[in-house]
This record gives C-alpha cells, sequence and structure tokens, in this order.
C-alpha cells in the first residue's frame, strides 16, 4: 500500500478505463479524488471516456460540484451504468440531453454483479427486473439514444428450466475508487464514521482480482495496529493506493451533514427528539400505510413521502412492532429523509448493502411502502423515467417485486396545490393540474400482472383515495371525508377505475389532530 495524494490517484486514471466507484446519494463519495480526477481532465482532457459503474450516484440532488457532479464535464465520462442518476444533477443532464451514454440496472443486481465479479463469475442470474422496462422484450437498459447506439451489452433474457430469468453481466474493472474513515499503515480500512455500509469489499475485491487497482479515500492515517481487527472493512491486501482527504469539506458522513454519531450507528440519541410530522397531506398518507402494518413485520421505507411513515410509527408508540430498513444497510431505528436518506436514527445494525438487496431479493420483507409518479389502469407504476428524462430504478424493482404486501404512496396530483386538513376532513382550495393516474405509464418499474401472479397484495395511497390492484386492474376502495369521486378523484384521472362495492370513507383518525391511538 502507498499513500499518495488525490492528483497521484487521479493520474493513475486511464482513457477509457471501467471504473467502479462506490457511495450512495448523499453518502460516502470520495470528494478530494472525484475532484482531482475533474481537474485534471480540465487541464489535460484526460482521463477521457472513462467507463464508470456505480449504484446510486453520489450528490446532493443539485447542480453543485460534489459527487458525481464533479466528472460531469462532456467528454470525462463516455457511459456510467447505474441504479439511479438524478442525486448528480449535472451527469443526470448530461444524460438527459444525450452527452454521456448510460445504462440502468437495478441497485440489488448491481452490487450483486460487483460480487459476482469478485469471484470471477460470469453474471448472475434472477429474476429481479423481469416484465418491467429492464427486460430486452421491453425497453431495455439503455436510458438513452447513445446507449442504444452502443446495444444492450448488459442484460438478455435466459430460459432455464421452461422459466424466464434476466442474466446480468459487467466488463472486467481496471480501477476502483472508493472511500473509508481511517487507513492503518499497512492498508487495512475502517468504515466507522460512515453512515452506511457501502460496496467498498466487494468493489475492492472484484477489481483486485481482475487484475485493477483500488484507491481508497480515508479521513486520516493511522499506526499500524490501532484499528481493531473487527472494525477493519477492507483488509490491506486488496488495497494498493490510499488518500488522506485534504480537508473535512472533502469528507463529509454525508451532505446531509458532516457527522452524526446517531447515524453512525456509535451512540444512540433519545427517541423523543425525533420530530413529529404536522397534521398535512403527508401525514394522512404516512399514516394510512401504517395501518397495513401487522405485528413484526420487516419494513422498507422509501425516499420521500413513505420515510414520514417511520416519524408516525415513533409518534405513535408503535416503532418496536416493526423493524423498519433501507436497501442501503441500516436495520432498525428510524429512517432520515429528504437530502439525508439512506441512513437512521438509531439502527439496530448497519448491514452491507449487498446482504440487505439479497435479503430482500429472496422475499424478506413483509411491507414495502415506497413513493409513485406515474399508475396506469392496470396497476403499473413507473418511477425511472419522467417526461422522457431517465432516472433509473434505484432499489425500487429489487423491493417490489418480491414483497408481500406493497404500498404505493404519494400526492393525488403533481403541480402547484393548496390542500389541507381541516376539521377532520380534507379541504382542496387549489389542486395541482399534471395527472399521475394516467392510461399508460411512461415506463414499467413495477409491472401489476406480474403482481398478481406472483400473489402479492398492492395498496395506492394517496391523501384523498386509496386503490387496491385487482385481476381487472386498479380499484377504488376509500376515499377521504370532504371529497367529491367525480370531481376530485374520477375526472383527475385518465382512466376510470373499477368502483368497490364496498367503497367507503378513510378513517377519520387520519385527519383528526393527536395521535391516533393505533397501539391499541
Amino acid at each position: 500500500m502507498k499513500i499518495i495524494t488525490s492528483g497521484e490517484a487521479a493520474g493513475l486514471i486511464n482513457d477509457r478505463a471501467h471504473v467502479l466507484f462506490s457511495g450512495f446519494g448523499s453518502y460516502g463519495a470520495p470528494d478530494d479524488i472525484l475532484d482531482s480526477i475533474a481537474q485534471r481532465y480540465a487541464r489535460e482532457k484526460h482521463p477521457a471516456m472513462i467507463n464508470a459503474y456505480c449504484g446510486v450516484c453520489t450528490g446532493d440532488n443539485t447542480d453543485r460540484p460534489v459527487g458525481f457532479n464533479r466528472l460531469s464535464e462532456p467528454g470525462l465520462i463516455g457511459t456510467l451504468v447505474a441504479a439511479h442518476f438524478k442525486y448528480a444533477r449535472n451527469v443526470w443532464n448530461n444524460i438527459a440531453e444525450n452527452r454521456t451514454a448510460a445504462f440502468t440496472i437495478p441497485l440489488g443486481v448491481m452490487v450483486q454483479l460487483f460480487c459476482a465479479k469478485a469471484a470471477q463469475q460470469p453474471g448472475i442470474l434472477t429474476k429481479t427486473g423481469i416484465h418491467t422496462y429492464i427486460d430486452p422484450r421491453q425497453d431495455g437498459p439503455e436510458a438513452n439514444a447513445l446507449a442504444k447506439q452502443q446495444g444492450n451489452r448488459y442484460v438478455e433474457v435466459m430460459n432455464v428450466d421452461g422459466r424466464d430469468y434476466l442474466y446480468y453481466h459487467l466488463p472486467d474493472p481496471d480501477a476502483a475508487i472508493i472511500r473509508g474513515t481511517y487507513a492503518d499503515e499497512k492498508g487495512n480500512i475502517s468504515i466507522e464514521n460512515e453512515g452506511i455500509s457501502d460496496t467498498q469489499l466487494a468493489i475492492a475485491m472484484a477489481t483486485k482480482n481482475a487484475g485493477g487497482i483500488v484507491i481508497v479515500q480515508v479521513e486520516k492515517v493511522v499506526q499500524s495496529g490501532v484499528l481493531p481487527a473487527r472494525s477493519v472493512y477492507v483488509p490491506h491486501t486488496l488495497v494498493d493506493y490510499v488518500v488522506k482527504a485534504r480537508s473535512p469539506e472533502f469528507h463529509m458522513q454525508s451532505y446531509a451533514s458532516a457527522y452524526r454519531s446517531e447515524v453512525s450507528g456509535q451512540y444512540k440519541m433519545p427517541i423523543t427528539d425525533i420530530e413529529s410530522l404536522a397534521l398535512d397531506i403527508r401525514k394522512v398518507i404516512a399514516r394510512r400505510a401504517l395501518m397495513e402494518l401487522k405485528p413484526d413485520s420487516m419494513v422498507n421505507l422509501g425516499i420521500g413521502i413513505p420515510s414520514g411513515m417511520g416519524s408516525v410509527a415513533n409518534e405513535e408508540g408503535i416503532a418496536d412492532r416493526m423493524t423498519l430498513s433501507v436497501e442501503s444497510g441500516p436495520i432498525g431505528g428510524v429512517p432520515l429523509s429528504g437530502l439525508a436518506f439512506g441512513a437512521a436514527v438509531n439502527p439496530d445494525m448497519i448491514a452491507r448493502m449487498e446482504d440487505v438487496l439479497r435479503y430482500y431479493d429472496g422475499g424478506g420483507i413483509d411491507l414495502a411502502v415506497l413513493g409513485i409518479a406515474e399508475v396506469d389502469r392496470e396497476g403499473n407504476v413507473n418511477v425511472s423515467k419522467l417526461k422522457g428524462c431517465p432516472i433509473g430504478p434505484g432499489g425500487f424493482i429489487d423491493i417490489t417485486q418480491r414483497t408481500k404486501t406493497v404500498c404505493f404512496v404519494g400526492n393525488f396530483t403533481n403541480g402547484k396545490r393548496d390542500i389541507r386538513v381541516e376539521e377532520g376532513k380534507l379541504k382542496i382550495f387549489q389542486d395541482g393540474t399534471t395527472k399521475k393516474f394516467v392510461d399508460r405509464v411512461e415506463q414499467i418499474t413495477f409491472s401489476g400482472k406480474y403482481a398478481i401472479q406472483s400473489g402479492q397484495k398492492v395498496f395506492y395511497i394517496t391523501e384523498r383515495a386509496v386503490f387496491q390492484l385487482t385481476q381487472d386492474g386498479l380499484e377504488l376502495v376509500e376515499v377521504a371525508p370532504g371529497i367529491d369521486i367525480r370531481k376530485d378523484v374520477i375526472d383527475k384521472m385518465e382512466f376510470v377505475p373499477r368502483i368497490s362495492s364496498d367503497l367507503h370513507l378513510m378513517d377519520q383518525l387520519l385527519f383528526s389532530a393527536g395521535i391516533m391511538n393505533v397501539a391499541k
């Protein structure tokens, strides 16, 4: 192992190299090295046209020069293969405007491909992604025209014993750029201050076994023998170079905070300090999703409105009735929302991302609560492509295809709205102008027909209406008090859903101040 500067690390990356990156959204970006690669490219136009591979592109959901946004100069990344792009707004714009070829692969598949590469396996065979847009018989993984020119190099359909599977594969990596907390003088890497247990180990093994180089950015270099054996996440045998971050701004725990001990799992904070949600439509939706909870459930919460369910469960005093989890690794505790999504406060465990997603793929979740961008009459859901702009599925496909009960939650319409909870009712003063319940979704990230075949129980929960998936598509089963079904629901959809013979009002407690006492 050799200690080098970030500038020296940037000089080790060759044109058109296949490079694996660790990180997940707001967490784990090796920002110092990314910054030096960008600076080198600005000076020399090298490294050019690299092939970049990651799970969820790192960034803060803006165009600021952080995370993968540092690599957004056209020509630096030639091809990007990832599960989700949007956290790095500038890279996402490059993909949408066809300046960078991009392919999307489900997050669980992506991290398991890193593990397969570590074992020198040719790829992985899985049902994940079948009957969604990833399936080459539908759109395929190509996210834009440049990718389509390259052709589908990553996913194909295979029939095994009369059943169709998707076979995913990646090329051998030339380099890995990952991040840890401390490195000792031998090159052993710990991750105790990180918010998640990322894919560093799998990426390092995959790259080393392919004959590539492994570069690790750390906060500090410490004396050999100081790190306890159980705190070492990546052993020195897998590490070629270590870069000590030039300043703390290049090594924040996340773009939401420099460091939180209750997030890294080193200390716990009083649960009374976890802020309750105001009584608005987000809380109504989170409360209704909570009603699908059964005792001792393993639950996954998505970003946005779904993350509010953890706060509601804590407020109701029933957080111990379930185990909340996030695909990035935290199990237990209360998942964070917004820019801090991906970590949790007071987790019981921070598992490796690949292990959590493998458990999800095996059907380990009892309930998943995830957001929606579009829903159609067949119950298909789109979150991966909007108005022609590819976003990627993240862990959405891995989570939804094997979960026993899925609640898709979100506002009924998009656009500027003024919708309030008053006097135990929902009052719409101004509604959104964009319909989310459409005749046909732009891209199928979740297949309603496949869910029916798989025997899943699926709900679509909004502030004013609840739908359930049936053999005949969407069925309206509940409406909010104060809502006109024709004017506020059906007229705001591009199709007329089935109406349940048992159509009834959503529970009045959802719209009331104070706790609901669901523990009783």
